[in-house]
This record gives structure tokens, C-alpha cells and sequence, in this order.
């Protein structure tokens, strides 16, 4: 694996290899990619690292035509940079390899457009691995930030890539008084560059000062889950787990999802209780009740998720596949959220609905009104929500009287 046809992924990260529409391939490609130097890792960790070298350099070039509109790509690439900063940084290479590969490194991010390796500037420290490299990095790189600064302070239009890398070299170094004092020479210092004052003042057991600064550096540019992340992972360093939870962890992990997001906080703090847990969730995101039924209903809180499924409005398609999916085993459920079901279309939510939704919600209703020998209850409820004469009752009005001509017809 020494040499760069060694590498399968060479071959399909040519500069402009990626067309317009060749998002999702290239996602794909860059897992194979991570997937071919993690095999390599585990019994050559030198000739891993080269490769991930190659990789990074090639990444920005092959995917310069790519649309990353949606963010996907922008998100593979940070999770490439991610798990290849730790390849590269503990390989055995001795100085002048290591050397080479940072010199490689450093002309790729200069030439990053568009620009995926951004995490790679604020790990270079990192990546120089070795107490003697960031020193020198450090030096290399401050009089030309120093100018940066001085051009802003002027008034003056100035930026350079390698601010971010010249932080992370002196954060490394320990040089912790001269990183303070070079940020706060930037008459506009930005949220992330700030957070490298924070990280030293952790570094020197400041906890509370460190949050109170960047508490106070939040502004309306600034999202409240920034501050949050940050001072969640500190004071789980300082084994502060309790206040960590209390005050920053059900705003510092929101993923993509409320199901993923309760997953993660769940794992992170296996000390809280189940219950609890859900329902601080659920009380962060007041109007949003509804949201949490497929988290309730995954986790089996089927109390909880028939309550939150009348409480705000929740996507119809979603209950009709809950209902569906326990009717045999929990017909008092299925009947409930099949009637939520059908109240969210008569309110006009829901997206793509058709007149399948309409009749299968109303039939799993019916059926399972049947088997709790509720059948006259489940009728009125549904006659309920048909009185209003709004243009979404109507329609849901039309499907139901279409299915009863058909079975007329058809009898």
C-alpha cells in the first residue's frame, strides 16, 4: 500500500470525477474510501495514515462540481475528516514523513473550495502529533495571522485559511497566554475561533469561567446548542455528569429525529430514568407534543403516545401505520390513534394524503371499535368530527361516502 495505485479510491477521486448530480455517489464513494483504510489500519497503520493523507488531499478537488445543496455531502466529508484525523495523527512516522504529509495537508486546505476540510484546520495541532511539530506550525503561521488581524482592525477586508490551524498549533503547544492574546487582537473574532479561549481555560481547570465566557460570547449569530455542546462536554470531563444533564444535555444533543435524539441522550446518561427522561424531552418543545408519539410508541409508553397523539397535531400517515401495526395486539391503542388519525386529515394536516389514508384510518377505527364491542362509540366520535364544514371535512366526508356506494353497489 505504499504507492497511490495501491489505493482503489485514487481511481475514482480524479479532479472533477464527480458530476452535478452525483451527490449520492459520492457519499458512497467516500465510505468505500473509509472503509479501505480502516482494513488497512488494523495491520499497517503507517501506509493507512499515507492513504488518508491522499484521500484528504484529493477529496475537494473530485467533488468540486458535485450540487451539496442538501448538506449530505458537506456531512460525509466532516465525518471522513473526523475519523482520519486519528489515523494520520498516531501513526508511527518518523518527523520528516510526518513532515510531508502536513506540508501535503496544509496546500489542501489552502486550495479547499468548495470547503470540506474545514475540521481539518481546527485539528491541526492534532494531526501534528508530536510535541516538537506544532511548535514550529505555531511559528510558522502566527505573523501572517497577526497581519490578518491588523488589516481587520484597519477596517480593512482580510482573511486567511490558516487562522483556524495556527490556533490549533498553539492550543497543542501549550502556548495557551499567546493564543488568548492573538484572538483577542481580531477586532471580530467568530464563535468557533472563540472557543479556543474556553478550551484554555479548561485546560487550566477553569470549568466555570470557561462556560461563563462563552456564555457570554452567545449572541443572535450564536445557537444557544453551540454553548450547550461545549459546556456539556466539559463538565463530563470534570465528572460534573449531574449538572451536565440538568442544565445542558437535552438541548445539547438534538439529532435528526426525536427518536434519535432521546437514543442518544439515553446513552449518554444511562443513570436517568426512562420516563423522566421522555418527558423533559417532550417539555423542551412546547406546541410539539405530537412529534413525540413515534418515540413513545417505539419505546412501548402506549399511554403516553395516545395522549400525545390528540395533544398537537402529528402526521396522520405515521398513526395510521401505528394503528395498523397494533391492531391484533392492542385494539384499544390501534382504535385511538386510528381516530387521532383521522381527526389530523379532517384538520388539514398531514402531508400527500390521499383516500386511502381517509379509509384505511376509518376502518382501522371501526374494526378495532368492533373488537373492544365499542362500536357505537368509535361511530360517534367519527360523526363528531364530520360536523364542521370545512373544505378538508368534505373531502374526508366524499371518501367515506364513495367506499359506502361501492360496498352498495356491490351488495
Amino acid at each position: 500500500m505504499g504507492k497511490a495505485a495501491d489505493w482503489a479510491f485514487t481511481k475514482r477521486f480524479r479532479r472533477g470525477g464527480f458530476g452535478w448530480r452525483a451527490s449520492r455517489l459520492a457519499g458512497e464513494r467516500i465510505a468505500e474510501a473509509l472503509a479501505e483504510i480502516h482494513v488497512v489500519a488494523r495491520h499497517e497503520p503507517l501506509c493507512a495514515a499515507d492513504g488518508a493523507v491522499r484521500f484528504l488531499v484529493k477529496l475537494s478537488p473530485a467533488l468540486e462540481h458535485v450540487d451539496s445543496s442538501s448538506g449530505a455531502l458537506g456531512s460525509a466529508a466532516r465525518a471522513a475528516v473526523d475519523v482520519l484525523v486519528p489515523v494520520i495523527a498516531q501513526a508511527p512516522a518518523n518527523e520528516a514523513m510526518r513532515e510531508n504529509w502536513l506540508e501535503q495537508l496544509f496546500e489542501a486546505i489552502q486550495n479547499d473550495d468548495p470547503p470540506y476540510l474545514e475540521l481539518l484546520d481546527e485539528r491541526w495541532g492534532e494531526v501534528c502529533a508530536t510535541p516538537d511539530v506544532a511548535p514550529r506550525w505555531a511559528d510558522r503561521l502566527i505573523d501572517l495571522v497577526r497581519q490578518v488581524h491588523a488589516s481587520r482592525r484597519r477596517g480593512q477586508f482580510a482573511f486567511t485559511r490558516a487562522e483556524s490551524a495556527c490556533y490549533s498549533a498553539l492550543f497543542t503547544a501549550g502556548r495557551h497566554d499567546e493564543l488568548i492574546a492573538l484572538i483577542g487582537s481580531d477586532p471580530r473574532p467568530s464563535w468557533h475561533d472563540l472557543l479556543w479561549v474556553g478550551r484554555c481555560k479548561v485546560a487550566r481547570g477553569e470549568i466555570d469561567a470557561a462556560i461563563e465566557f462563552m456564555a457570554n460570547a452567545v449572541n443572535s449569530w450564536t445557537p444557544m446548542a453551540g454553548l450547550a455542546r461545549f459546556a456539556e462536554r466539559v463538565l463530563l470531563q470534570a465528572g460534573r455528569r449531574s449538572e451536565a444533564y440538568e442544565k445542558y444535555a437535552l438541548e445539547a444533543n438534538r439529532a435528526t429525529t426525536y427518536l434519535a435524539t432521546y437514543r442518544l441522550v439515553s446513552k449518554k446518561y444511562p443513570e436517568i430514568d426512562a420516563d423522566r427522561l421522555l418527558t423533559e424531552l417532550i417539555a423542551t418543545t412546547p406546541g410539539e407534543e405530537g412529534k413525540w408519539f413515534a418515540t413513545a410508541k417505539t419505546l412501548k409508553r402506549f399511554d403516553l403516545a395516545m395522549q400525545l397523539a390528540w395533544e398537537s397535531p402529528c402526521d396522520p400517515k405515521t398513526l395510521i401505520r401505528a394503528a395498523r401495526d397494533n391492531a391484533d395486539r392492542a385494539p384499544a391503542f390501534a382504535a385511538e390513534v386510528a381516530l387521532a388519525a383521522l381527526h389530523w386529515i379532517c384538520q388539514g394536516r398531514g402531508y400527500e394524503l390521499t383516500s386511502l389514508d381517509v379509509l384505511m384510518a376509518y376502518r382501522l377505527a371501526t374494526e378495532s371499535g368492533e373488537t373492544l364491542g365499542q362500536s357505537e362509540r368509535v361511530a360517534l366520535r367519527i360523526q363528531t368530527m364530520l360536523k364542521p364544514t370545512t373544505r378538508e371535512v368534505r373531502w374526508v366526508t366524499e371518501m367515506l361516502n364513495l367506499q359506502a356506494s361501492s360496498k352498495t353497489g356491490r351488495s
